[in-house]
């Protein structure tokens, strides 16, 4: 590895325009197509522009891509584990060099101006082995890769006109040059950086404090606020926590900036990016836990994509061509003998008995009202908690009702429906598939990608009933595990989501067949009829699954009365 550069030369790249040179470029750009930039290629951008993702001039031609993916640098030794490309569709697979592409977010604000240097078509399997060392689509960075990711990638140099905006949190948005001259006129010259997409609780302040002495450094807390990984709290509920906790450090030792930064949970190779863009923003170290930028842990078989250590193993192999130290933290136990963390292996080989408490056991305590011991984390970061994760019978909830037609489903949506609204503790809305038909969803047909259009709409009046802490009952046929998934990611940001396969065989619907539309489906008047020439998937793991043949209506709501009483989400005392 030592033939590899580090990306620090001293001077940060900055792409931003001069106010005039701008304003040039906005008029010059009314005749340019344009690109609407996805959440993840915004917080690329923003990289890009504020100069974090120095000595990069824009997004990398197929050259530069094709020797960070094989050679882990650029094309001139640069050291460099991660590609930043534009990924577009194939409406631009014909797009001209040369050509100049106006980057636009969804409101249609401009950042940036790209020349159009590179197109070509993206080998995925071949990205996704190299990057995350698997192509398995249970990896949610690979899911993304193959399912979000555009056909095509465009590289070129990109001209800043500003960056974008932020309404929230501005005085903790601070840009590689800000945070250096901030370091400089405090006099801090050793910095260890410590990234978090979680809130932090005692253990991160052990881990934090034992790198910090021993790198004779100041602690920057430095947590992503772009895109985090599936599951973690939404970000201005995290601000608050690190916010708290930054209170339990001696004075003057801590600086709090927020990363708009995209999580690749690419593991190893994420790790060593992760450490570039802290050398950039003037730190001096860095820390890499056991598990540095893993996804969650989500294969059935609960066998980790990574295993425990691969990022610093992986980043040893590159020390030296960094400009920035690396601390490598011990995983921490509590020793409840001795009453402090202890790395995990001291406590196994003094045989003393070591406790673990993760952030996902403390949301799911949270959530069912229980004790969390005092050591596990601060007052005033559990508060921030509270807020932002409220017990599980204050929190917005979707029960998401999917079948064939004729299965029950809105029959049984109308009786819970009504049994919340008889109770009046909280706010409850039915989005019943019909009904959604014909106030919100009546210009689409019933092709497939009218069917997904109808779901996403629903899915998204959902997730902000459920960000306001309401009830959303929906009864849409939903036939596809692929959008409801996608509708379940959106809603669970918020609160809890409920699937409910009503799972009435086939031939029960056509009985029952109260409009004559199975009827007309075999006839072959009605295409794409789900059941008959349309597939219905399965869902995989509904949370609830009822059959409606053998069983009253009532019956089956009670149920899923049941249910929501035994999960928490209906205080047991309460008859809904």
């Amino acid at each position: 590895m030592n033939h590899l550069i580090s990306p620090y030369q001293g001077e940060l790249i900055d792409l931003l325009l001069s106010d005039e040179e701008a304003e040039q470029l906005k008029i010059e750009s009314e005749t340019f197509s344009a690109v609407v930039l996805s959440q993840r290629q915004q917080c690329d951008l923003e990289l890009l522009l504020n100069g974090a993702l120095s000595p990069l001039t824009g997004f990398m031609t197929e050259d530069i891509y094709n020797s960070v993916i094989e050679n882990t640098c650029l094309p001139d030794s640069v050291i460099w584990p991660i590609p930043y490309c534009l990924d577009v569709g194939d409406e631009f697979a014909d797009i001209e060099i040369g050509s100049q592409l106006a980057l636009r977010d969804t409101e249609g604000f401009m950042p940036a101006v790209l020349t159009v240097e590179s197109v070509w078509r993206v080998d995925k399997a071949k990205e996704a082995e190299a990057i995350y060392g698997t192509s398995d689509h249970e990896h949610p960075g690979v899911k993304y890769l193959f399912n979000s990711v555009g056909s095509f990638y465009i590289g070129g140099s990109v001209r800043g006109i500003q960056l974008p905006f932020h309404y929230d949190f501005d005085l903790l948005r601070n840009t590689p040059r800000e945070l250096r001259q901030k370091f400089a006129k405090q006099g801090w010259q050793n910095i260890v950086a410590f990234h978090t997409s979680k809130p932090m609780h005692r253990v991160h302040h052990e881990i934090t404090t034992l790198a910090a002495n021993e790198a004779n450094a100041h602690i920057l807390i430095h947590p992503v606020v772009g895109m985090s990984k599936p599951g973690d709290i939404q970000y201005y509920s995290r601000v608050h926590c690190y916010q708290a906790i930054m209170e339990y450090y001696p004075k003057g030792l801590v600086e709090l900036s927020l990363l708009p930064a995209a999580l690749r949970m690419a593991g190893p190779r994420e790790a060593l990016m992760n450490a570039i863009i802290r050398q950039n923003y003037g730190c001096s170290h860095y820390i890499v836990g056991t598990e540095h930028a893993a996804p969650p842990n989500v294969r059935d078989n609960a066998v980790r994509f990574y295993p425990t250590g691969a990022s610093q193993q992986y980043i040893k192999k590159y020390e030296d061509a960094l400009d920035i130290k690396i601390v490598y933290a011990n995983e921490l136990c509590f020793n409840q003998q001795l009453g402090k963390f202890l790395p995990i292996l001291e406590i196994k080989s003094a045989d003393c008995e070591a406790v673990k408490f993760s952030n996902d056991k403390i949301l799911e305590a949270i959530s069912r009202s229980m004790v969390i011991p005092s050591w596990v984390t601060y007052p005033e970061v559990l508060s921030a908690m509270h807020q932002a994760c409220p017990p599980r019978e204050k929190q917005g909830i979707t029960l998401f009702f999917t079948g064939l037609s004729g299965s029950g489903k809105s029959t049984l949506a109308r009786i819970v429906y009504a049994k919340f609204i008889e109770h009046g503790v909280r706010p409850v809305t039915l989005l019943d598939g019909d009904v959604v038909r014909h106030n919100l969803s009546s210009e689409l047909g019933f092709s497939k990608k009218d069917r997904d259009i109808n779901v996403k709409r629903i899915g998204y009046v959902a997730s902000e009933i459920t960000k306001n802490r309401g009830v959303a009952i929906c009864a849409p046929i939903a036939p596809y595990s692929k959008m409801r998934r996608e509708v379940r990611a959106n809603i669970e940001q918020y609160g809890a989501f409920i699937e409910i396969h009503v799972s009435t065989s086939l031939e029960e619907c056509e009985r029952r067949d109260r409009k004559g539309l199975y009827a007309k489906a075999r006839k072959g008047l009605i295409p794409e009829f789900t059941g008959i020439s349309d597939p219905y998937d399965i869902p995989e793991n509904p949370e609830l699954i009822i059959n409606t043949e053998n069983v009253l209506p009532i019956q089956a709501a009670e149920e899923i009365h049941l249910y929501l009483v035994r999960e928490g989400y209906i205080n047991s005392n309460t008859k809904v």
